[in-house]
């Protein structure tokens, strides 16, 4: 039996079910990648419900069977990622027509990794993002999800560090890609 998937805007009521969706899929899918001290400090500081995102309607809920089996968006602000708890300056509004739109808080439920969730969201996500005139797509990747990305079309831009508290260090990759893959 094939598994129907709907994808829908996420909601202020979902966010309880998000932190927690976030917090598995952080602590199961970062291993091999991270220590477990740096999954810990980048959850509780950086990841999380972005609440302009989801008043904007650019943050969607991968539902399967009922339940939510995946997370993320796209932004049209400057924010680039990271939950309310990581954001340090006002966002502004970006100009579609110079500036690449934002792929935000990608998180999949550790029972429905590798199961297209990333894709199926990235193809919704893009097509939304071009819709509203922007030609570019950039994100700021975590190692696990570099695979995926790169899967998905996007390519390196530059490679560096996020300074958390307690001197723990997590590295990640900016990329980039043109909204509409080139085939």
């Amino acid at each position: 039996m094939e598994q129907t998937f709907l994808i829908r805007p996420a909601t202020v009521t979902d966010s309880p079910a998000l932190r927690a969706l976030i917090e598995r899929s952080a602590a199961a899918l970062s291993v091999g990648f991270y220590t477990q001290q740096q999954t810990a400090t980048v959850t509780r500081e950086v990841f999380g419900v972005d609440s302009q995102l989801l008043a904007d309607g650019t943050y969607c809920v991968v539902e399967a069977a009922g339940a939510i089996a995946a997370c993320g968006g796209w932004g049209k602000r400057s924010t680039g990622f990271g939950g309310d708890q990581a954001k340090s300056a006002p966002e502004r509004r970006l100009d579609p027509a110079t500036e690449a739109a934002k792929i935000r808080a990608f998180f999949v439920e550790p029972a429905w990794a590798r199961r297209g969730l990333g894709s199926l969201l990235m193809t919704h996500c893009a097509a939304a993002a071009g819709a509203a005139g922007f030609s570019m797509l950039e994100l700021v990747s975590t190692l696990p999800g570099v695979p995926l990305y790169r899967a998905l079309g996007f390519t390196d831009v530059e490679s560096f560090d996020l300074q958390l508290s307690g001197g723990v260090r997590v590295p990640v990759v900016r990329m980039r890609r043109p909204v509409l893959e080139r085939t």
